[in-house]
Parts: C-alpha cells; sequence; structure tokens
C-alpha cells in the first residue's frame, strides 16, 4: 500500500512539493510496489514515485506550439557549423508553410508517409512539425545509411517523399530507384549557393509562404492516441530492422514526463523574460532519444538548440564556448571526451545545470570524474528503448547512485519477471529477470507485423524490453545484461541478423554469424563468424563487402573468423551465447 502522504498527492489530497512526494515516498514504510509474492500466484509492480500528469489529448505539432507565442521572437535553433538560426515565429509558420505544401502540391492525405533522411539541422524540426500538422506520418532515416539500407526503409514505410541533404543526390537518387516506386526527392541546401539535382525540388521554394493562404490546410478527423506520428526504426529483441509505430500520445506524454521535476529541479523550464535553457544537441534527431529527448520535448519549452550536424572535437566545443549550454543530454562516449580531452576548459563547462546520460551504461567512477569538470551540473541517468518512446526509467536529478538507471517515469509500471515464467509474474526486490515496463509511452506496435508486436508486448499492454535488470530494496532498477541480440555500438542498434542477411549475399560465403564484442571506445563491435566456400576469402575481403552496404558504425570493426560450421540448437538458432564464450576464453 502507498503511504498516506504520498497517496493525499498522487490521488489529489494534500500538497506536497514534487521534492517532498520524492522524499516521502523513498522513505516511506509502506512500499508502493504491490506486496511480495504469495504463493507464487501474484504479480509485484514497482510504480512510478513522481508525479502523475494531465496529458492534453493533442498532436506533436499542437503540443509543440502550444505556447509559442510566449516565445516566438526568442531563438528556437541555431546551425551549430554555420551560426545561422531561426525563430520560434519563423518556425512556427514555416513549419506551417511546408504542411500546406505537402498537401497542395504533393496531394498528400491523412496516413500517407514521408521520410526525412537529414543530420541535425534547422530543418529537420521543420519537416517533422509540418508533417503532424498536414495528418502525416514520419518515418526518421539515419544519413550515413547505404542505398541498400534507405531503399529498404522507404519500401517498408511506404513513404512517398523523400527529404535529404543535395550533397546527398547521388545516394538518395539510388535509392529510390532501389524501389522501383516513383518517390519524389525534396532537396535540402547545406548552403546558400548548393546545386539542385536536375529534376529534384527545392526545399527553401517549399516553405516560402509568398502568394499562400496560411488557413488553407486542410484538417482531419485526428486521434492522437491511435494515429501513428512518428516510425523510427528498432530491431526490437531480435531480427531485421521494424518500424516502430509510435502515436502523438505516446511522444506528447513521454516529452511531458523527461520534463517533470523529479525532486531536485527540472532537467528545463519554459522560456520565461530572460530566461532561456540553451542545449547543443549533438545526439542525431532521427534517433528517438534525440528526437524526444533534445528536440520535440525542448521546443515545447521555447529552449534554444544548436543543432550540430555530426560530432568533432572541434564543432562540439565551439558549440560550447559560443552558446554556453545550460543542458546536455549525453551519452558515455561523449561524457568520456569531456572528461578527458585536454582542450575541455572550464569556459566549456562552468553555464551547465543539467547533465542526462542515456543509450548505454556509464561507470560511477566515470560520472565522478565528470562531474569534476562540471562542477555547478547535477547529474541522472535515464534507460529507455525506442518502443517506449523512448524513456520508461529515470533517476532523480542530482542522484548519486551512478550505478541505476533510477524509478519508472511518471504513470509508468515496471516489474522484472523470471526468464522461465510464462506468465510474466513480477518478482519481489533483488531477483534479477526480464525488465517489462507499462505505460502511455509504449508503442502502438510495429508497422506490418503483428507476429513481432505480439511476441513484444503481452496481452495486457507490457512492453518487454530483452534487457536483463533487478531492483533494490528502495525500488532503483538496474540493467545488467542483455537478453535481446542487439549490438549496441556508440549507442545505436546493430541487428545481428541484418549483418549476416547482407554476409550471406557474398558468393563466396556459406553461412555466417554476427555477435557484439567489447570494445572501450565504442561499447561494443560487430565481430563476424564466417563459413567460406573459398579457402582464398580473408579478413579484409569480408569487411570491405560489408562496409559497402552498410553504415560505417555497423561495420565488421570487431574482425572476422573462420570457422567449419555455426553453432546452432536443435531448431536452427544461432547459438551467439557459445560464440561469445569462445570470444572470451580467447582473450
Amino acid at each position: 500500500m502507498l503511504g498516506r502522504a504520498v497517496k493525499n498527492v498522487l490521488f489529489g489530497g494534500s500538497r506536497l512539493s514534487q521534492k517532498q512526494l520524492v522524499r516521502a515516498i523513498l522513505t516511506s514504510k509502506d512500499s508502493f510496489y504491490q506486496q511480495p509474492l504469495a504463493n507464487n500466484k501474484e504479480d509485484v509492480i514497482v510504480y512510478s514515485p513522481y508525479p502523475s500528469l494531465n496529458y492534453p489529448n493533442c498532436t506533436i505539432d499542437q503540443y509543440v506550439w502550444a505556447d509559442v507565442n510566449k516565445w516566438s521572437h526568442k531563438t528556437a535553433l541555431v546551425d551549430g557549423a554555420s551560426e545561422r538560426s531561426v525563430t520560434y515565429g519563423q518556425l512556427r509558420d514555416q513549419s506551417r508553410t511546408l504542411a500546406i505544401r505537402l498537401q497542395k502540391n504533393f496531394n498528400l492525405k491523412f496516413g500517407d508517409t514521408i521520410a526525412v533522411c537529414l543530420p541535425n539541422s534547422i530543418e529537420f524540426p521543420i519537416i517533422v512539425l509540418a508533417g503532424s500538422e498536414a495528418s502525416v506520418t514520419v518515418t526518421t532515416v539515419n544519413p550515413i545509411y547505404t542505398p541498400h539500407e534507405i531503399s529498404r526503409q522507404l519500401l517498408d514505410s511506404n513513404a512517398t517523399i523523400l527529404f535529404g541533404l543535395a550533397c546527398m543526390s547521388p545516394i538518395l537518387k539510388k535509392s529510390v530507384e532501389m524501389t522501383k516506386k516513383p518517390i519524389k526527392i525534396v532537396y535540402v541546401k547545406e548552403t546558400p549557393d548548393a546545386k539542385i539535382p536536375a529534376n529534384g525540388i527545392d526545399f527553401c521554394e517549399l516553405i516560402d509562404s509568398r502568394g499562400l493562404d496560411l488557413s488553407s490546410l486542410t484538417s482531419y478527423e485526428r486521434n492522437p492516441a491511435e494515429d501513428i506520428a512518428m516510425l523510427p526504426y528498432s530491431s526490437g529483441t531480435t531480427g531485421l530492422s521494424k518500424g516502430v509505430a509510435l502515436s502523438h500520445r505516446n511522444l506528447v506524454s513521454n516529452g511531458m514526463m523527461i520534463n517533470i521535476d523529479t525532486g531536485n529541479g527540472a532537467i528545463s523550464t519554459p522560456a520565461v523574460g530572460d530566461h532561456q535553457d540553451v542545449l547543443p544537441c549533438v545526439l542525431p534527431f532521427f534517433h528517438i532519444y534525440g528526437l524526444t529527448c533534445t528536440l520535440l520535448s525542448k521546443l515545447s519549452h521555447g529552449c534554444k538548440i544548436i543543432a550540430l550536424p555530426k560530432f568533432t572535437p572541434e564543432l562540439y566545443l565551439n558549440a560550447l564556448a559560443n552558446h554556453p549550454a545550460s543542458v546536455l543530454y549525453l551519452v558515455p562516449p561523449i561524457i568520456l571526451f569531456l572528461t578527458h580531452f585536454d582542450k575541455v576548459s572550464p569556459k566549456h563547462m562552468e553555464s551547465i545545470k543539467y547533465v542526462m546520460s542515456g543509450a548505454a551504461p556509464l561507470g560511477k567512477n566515470d560520472a565522478e570524474q565528470f562531474l569534476k569538470k562540471a562542477p555547478n551540473a547535477q547529474f541522472f541517468q535515464g534507460y529507455g528503448l525506442t518502443e517506449a518512446s523512448p524513456v520508461v526509467l529515470m533517476s532523480p536529478i542530482g542522484s548519486k547512485n551512478f550505478g541505476s538507471v533510477g524509478f519508472p517515469s511518471s504513470d509508468t509500471e515496471a516489474k522484472i519477471v523470471r526468464l522461465d515464467d510464462p506468465e510474466f509474474r513480477g518478482v519481489g526486490p533483488n531477483e534479477s529477470g526480464e525488465l517489462l515496463v507499462r505505460g502511455p509511452q509504449i508503442m502502438l506496435g510495429y508497422l506490418n507485423n503483428e507476429k513481432a508486436t505480439k511476441e513484444t508486448i503481452t496481452d495486457d499492454g507490457w512492453l518487454r524490453t530483452g534487457d536483463i535488470a533487478y531492483y533494490d530494496e528502495n525500488r532503483e532498477f538496474y540493467i545488467t545484461d542483455r537478453l535481446k541480440e542487439l549490438i549496441k555500438v556508440k549507442g545505436f542498434q546493430v541487428p545481428p541478423a541484418e549483418l549476416e542477411e547482407v554476409l550471406r549475399t557474398h558468393p563466396d560465403i556459406l553461412d555466417a554469424a554476427v555477435i557484439g564484442i567489447p570494445d572501450k571506445i565504442s561499447g561494443e563491435l560487430p565481430r563476424a563468424y564466417i563459413v567460406s566456400k573459398n579457402p582464398n576469402l580473408n579478413e579484409s575481403d569480408v569487411q570491405q563487402f560489408v562496409a559497402e552496404k552498410v553504415a560505417e558504425y555497423k561495420r565488421l570493426d570487431g574482425g572476422v573468423e573462420f570457422m567449419q560450421a555455426i553453432p546452432k540448437n536443435a531448431t536452427g538458432k544461432i547459438m551467439r551465447k557459445d560464440l561469445k564464450a569462445a570470444y572470451a576464453k580467447k582473450s
């Protein structure tokens, strides 16, 4: 049962501050999860200690623009490379203009799909918010993908328009040719003098509102809880990448969860008067972490976003120097860079108030060393996945328990289930098992893949994360291992099945298996095991073959090993644990 003070706050009784609320929960003698298992028949669930929220029934664009008139004159985005900028008022007008063009120029209707294949830029949110306003779905594509990878996503998502950089025209054209479909390409100029390819469409013309009636947008009856807003791609727990159908409700609720006061402040606050939080954003907007945490949720607060198209030490440090940051969303490799790179000085770090780390585990020593470089910063960690929009667990700001990823976020439930329990019943503290989560941010399902959806979401709405975890007596969660097969390279997902499919197209390869091996810099690296038809085939040949077909982070930088047969079980499933054990023994 909940403690009385806590119940009063959550269900409308006496009002405590959020800081007092979290403290009351953490020190309550009554547990705020269901009582321990009774005869193995009860389900033990851990509930969120954070305040319940009132989620508006609105679309993404309505969520972002709700208070835009309060900060329409403030800077919304700055291009970190060129220093070009746009105000919130300009961003709002350009998004509305593009939304109308999508309907009028391209005849897009409710439920159609557009694809955005761009690095972080001012144009990225214009396209996403225009898509939402025009009632179409937006699928986000990694701009370093090869034509093979882009064409697969275009086909699976049924996209009819592709947005990309003019300098990417050969790749984008090849991608569309491979689909054999009449997909139109809209080009964004990376510089003012960039040339638009023949038969290409100039993005600048689509956001020019001259002569356009801004009230001419066609409105559709919308259901934010059921309509697909965004379609990022994820491999789930296994297999090839699948379209993750996220509703407006999913994304809006998660954006609000991220921005709440966890008891010691909120990571960002709305722009009021002279106040405006500043975020240099290097986490890619096409990835759900960058999209929800650093873009959509922060635009709703009127933050100033410095869009960095890629990470280089010079570009990142220039952004920190030219635009003193108050908030950083990071992954462990960037935290290690800021901690150890000799050109990082106090001027880069002194303005930072809050830092969130996610996408991969960060060690206690690494966190402590980083905070010495950023003495004014409050630090916290989070855990999420694309299928959850993404955040499901987060620690209170300022938490010193660096090994933990915290508590369930607002209105989110979590439980740990034994791997051999077909009924997915939750167990008590300090028992290891698969982490399951449930809340308003959980995806609708995988696009056109009912089988994968049923394998991932239980009948009563629990999302199987594929990660092994436990929680302690304080109800703080710890991720310990990965049940799913994904390889995590610098926070990016690399599905082994995708690389194995590519390898098996090589004429000299009979069979293949891929695992992730540990790496200090990247977290993990893909390593391939090959059964060859040709004794002259070597490691370099295989690596080059794969490099031509996949993005850089998916390359076989963990090496290639040749063997007589791939270990498989009786049903033909690759026994990756055996390969990992053999590699560990050699290492």
